[in-house]
């Protein structure tokens, strides 16, 4: 239904962006599930997206996905050292969520970082403030990270050492829809212009009303 439109909408914009970035070009670690893998399950929905998570705010508080109940969630997993692609696509989710007025206080974005060596609370907190008020940035162990990452089928992984005192990350970029139930319900390719994202955005709200 709504996910099955979403995923038609984006399939094609989707994988020409993740062939773009290269995504499939970095070797993989022994076990770790592949970008490819991750890409066919999420796109041909082989597996289930999405789940329970248990994270770090940017205040420092403990949050869970039940806190979040009731909201249309909006998760971006990246990091704050992302030159161009994160914070381009954040600021698409601000300017989204402000397009949409008073029906904009149904929606909790969630920023969670791929980087939580690196992306501390504090850290965090001065750059969700760069965005949108409302925008919460979640970090956490390694362990809690990949388990967030791996249930939304993300793929990252740190690329060239060499590059950028080694802050080069390689990142699955999409923006995944969660229902106010805590429900998958789709995803949002990279690049989505604002006035497109609120379209979607408005769509999924308008279904869960109904449903």
């Amino acid at each position: 239904m709504l996910r099955a439109r979403l995923l038609a909408g984006a399939f094609a914009g989707g994988i020409g962006v993740a062939a773009a970035a290269g995504w499939l070009l970095w070797p993989q670690a022994a076990k770790e599930r592949s970008a490819t893998e991750l890409m066919e399950a999420l796109m041909w929905g082989r597996e289930p997206v999405g789940g329970p998570f248990a994270l770090v705010d940017h205040n420092g508080q403990r949050r869970t996905d039940a806190d979040f109940r009731g909201k249309l969630l909006l998760i971006y997993f990246g990091f704050t050292f992302c030159a161009e692609v994160c914070p381009t696509e954040l600021q698409a989710m601000a300017l989204a969520i402000d397009r949409l007025g008073p029906a904009a206080e149904a929606i909790q974005p969630l920023f969670i970082t791929v980087d939580p060596e690196k992306d501390t609370p504090e850290q965090l907190k001065s750059y969700v403030a760069l965005f949108h008020p409302r925008l919460v940035g979640l970090t956490g162990n390694p362990r809690s990270i990949k388990q967030v990452a791996l249930a939304y089928k993300v793929y990252y992984a740190k690329t060239d050492p060499t590059r950028n005192n080694g802050t080069e990350i390689d990142h699955t970029g999409f923006i995944f829809l969660v229902g106010l139930d805590g429900k998958y319900l789709g995803f949002a390719p990279p690049g989505t212009s604002p006035a497109r994202l609120a379209e979607i955005i408005s769509h999924a709200l308008a279904q869960q009303a109904v449903e």
